[in-house]
């Protein structure tokens, strides 16, 4: 048998992520795996050689919190987004075309909308959702995934009218004669997405099949799955064929509480953090969000004087999911935005030592609102934040709305975290934001180090952080908060996944992060991606 041999990238810009040795201009790469990485003239090996141009290369992105299923759906459903859709009447135009499209009867689906974005300033609701269709049922999703709209018929099918009762850690509006207006928020949405026609495990490979490129073109090489179900499709089977037949990211996935307390899937077979695809822990909600004000906060949001969000988990609940995470050897992952929450979370385990010794025990998703005791006591107990910086960047409307100039400047205290001594790994949420390309990882960084949103409004100057920080906390940082082996650095012993930029991020002014591009993705050594000329 032949030994293969090495390959040399040489003559690149490469920013490694490590700390020790961040820069370098040449790399070896074996059998998919860094052998040597530094300056060519101390290369020592020999092998075909592939000449990276003197461009700025970066280790493969990692999302640590993205949602790919419906990612991958997203861009097959109506985007309720500028510059797409401006007014809930351009909505109507919308859906009424999908319905002639489709035909009548079956369900018409979009994604995204945001009171701040949309001329009205407001939710569409049933009687809007109505003069589209009252023949098909219609369901809307906000863009933070936490609130839907429906139509009257959707209503129907469900079962929903005046004499229904809010369900537990949800919530129905209401007209004045008390009549629902077809926003659910929070679990309240479970009652419509519920009845809704099951998945077929062959669509949603298919979808994700498609998606994988897609995400290789922003440069994401490592991913998580934030709302894995066990049915009525179990997602490890799904990924698991997925990435058999196609899908190249190495991926994470995060089982609902819910679903885990009927039927515990857990083993140490799935578990198995060396598969291309294994499950990483348990996932629970504490709260809402900030934008659909349902962030359970201190001090309520603006206008709303009895209005200060939803408790969606108790310490009961929260010592029970920890549990099951403990005796599978996973992590607990809990998503909480408001103040209010992530204090409930870490004083919960403030004095309780963490399982895992390779990483976090437990993440915070979002984290958006940490009061200074939580990120000392965070800090303390080895507890993880995962935030997006896009969401201030894209949200702006929504966070001055509901929380006003000065609470909207100290939500994502990045800098705090990072001083605190936190884990902080840096994720899109995906699709969950508004925007058209809620993926894109250069967006989230240009808002990290700018901190300034995309209608140029001031998001908080004192927690900017610099720009070789926001790379790592989207590779290193994210490895060390998701786990994901062999991944987020390049450096002797780690997968040879890696990024070629068509600008030098590293160099260019900050506020056009943004407009970067991937030219090339690179997994196991082996080119993925290559953008068209």
């Amino acid at each position: 048998m032949t030994e293969s041999l090495s390959t040399i990238f040489y003559n690149g810009k490469i920013f490694t992520s490590t700390v020790d040795q961040p820069y370098a201009d040449t790399m070896s790469i074996k059998d998919g795996v860094i052998q040597w990485i530094g300056k060519e003239e101390d290369l020592q090996s020999e092998g075909e050689r592939i000449d990276l141009k003197g461009q700025r290369v970066l280790p493969g992105f990692i999302d640590a919190h993205v949602h790919p299923l419906y990612l991958a759906k997203f861009y097959k459903q109506i985007c309720i987004l500028p510059p797409i859709i401006h007014s809930i009447d351009e909505l109507i135009e919308h859906i009424e075309k999908v319905e002639n499209e489709q035909g009548v009867g079956q369900w018409i689906e979009g994604w995204g909308f945001d009171e701040g974005k949309l001329e009205e300033k407001r939710s569409p609701t049933r009687y809007d959702l109505d003069k589209a269709s009252t023949t098909s049922p219609i369901i809307m999703t906000r863009t933070c995934a936490h609130v839907i709209a429906v139509n009257s018929l959707a209503l129907k099918l469900a079962g929903i009218d005046k004499n229904t009762t809010d369900p537990e850690g949800g919530k129905i509006d209401r007209d004045a004669a008390g009549e629902p207006t077809g926003v659910l928020r929070e679990n309240a949405k479970n009652l419509i997405v519920d009845m809704m026609p099951p998945e077929r495990i062959e669509d949603n490979v298919s979808a994700l099949m498609e998606l994988s490129p897609i995400l290789l073109a922003h440069g994401i090489t490592g991913m998580t799955e934030m709302m894995a179900r066990t049915g009525p499709v179990d997602y490890f089977e799904m990924y698991t064929e997925a990435s058999k037949n196609g899908m190249k990211q190495r991926t994470a996935m995060y089982y609902l509480w819910d679903d885990l307390k009927e039927r515990n899937i857990l083993t140490t077979a799935n578990t198995d953090r060396q598969l291309p695809v294994c499950i990483g822990g348990v996932k629970m909600f504490a709260d809402g969000s900030v934008s659909g004000q349902t962030a359970l906060v201190s001090e309520p949001f603006v206008g709303k004087e009895k209005n200060s969000g939803i408790q969606m988990t108790t310490e009961e609940e929260l010592l029970a999911g920890a549990k099951v995470a403990e005796e599978s050897h996973t992590q607990l992952v809990i998503h909480a935005m408001g103040d209010r929450a992530i204090d409930l979370i870490v004083n919960t385990f403030h004095s309780r030592k963490g399982w895992l010794k390779e990483g976090p025990s437990i993440r915070i998703e979002h984290a958006a609102m940490p009061s200074e005791q939580a990120l000392s006591k965070a800090a303390e107990c080895g507890i993880a934040f995962v935030p997006q910086p896009i969401f201030l960047y894209a949200e702006i409307e929504s966070y001055l709305k509901n929380l006003g100039e000065e609470r909207t400047k100290h939500t994502y205290p990045i800098q705090k975290m990072l001083d605190a001594g936190i884990p902080v790994a840096f994720s899109s949420d995906a699709p969950a934001t508004a925007w058209s390309d809620p993926v894109n990882p250069f967006v989230g960084i240009q808002s990290a180090v700018t901190r300034i949103a995309y209608n140029g409004q001031d998001t908080g100057q004192t927690e900017r952080v610099d720009v070789e920080t926001a790379i790592r906390l989207y590779t290193k940082g994210a490895q060390e908060v998701t786990l994901i082996p062999k991944t987020g650095q390049l450096a002797p012993g780690y997968y040879a996944d890696f990024i070629v930029l068509d600008q030098d991020i590293l160099t260019i002014n900050a506020e056009t992060i943004g407009q970067v591009q991937v030219k090339q993705t690179y997994m196991s050594g082996q080119l993925v991606y290559e953008k068209e000329k």
